[in-house]
């Protein structure tokens, strides 16, 4: 378990949540994970030379907020430092 930050303890003691994360919430309990780990991952590179990958859990999770929510790549990168539902999904 990580420990948590001041931001984090702020933010877990807010009292409503807001619409994003509640449509994260429960995309985290529709989408089929394991099944799209599955199929992705005989695609991936394997960490032959270069800089390591990042986990494919986080890149996917990335890459359908990007769609979800209509982030461009330096866009989403900005959310993920501004947003911390969005780091937490991630």
């Amino acid at each position: 378990m990580k420990q948590m930050t001041f931001a984090y303890a702020e933010y877990a003691g807010k009292r409503k949540q807001a619409r994003k994360e509640l449509f994260l919430i429960e995309m985290d309990q529709v989408v089929p994970w394991k099944g799209l780990i599955a199929l992705i991952e005989p695609h991936c590179p394997k960490g032959e030379g270069g800089s390591p990958a990042y986990p494919l859990m986080a890149m996917l999770c990335v890459h359908l907020m990007q769609n979800w929510f209509g982030y461009s790549d330096p866009a989403m990168e900005e959310a993920l430092y501004e947003t911390t539902i969005l780091r937490q999904f991630a």
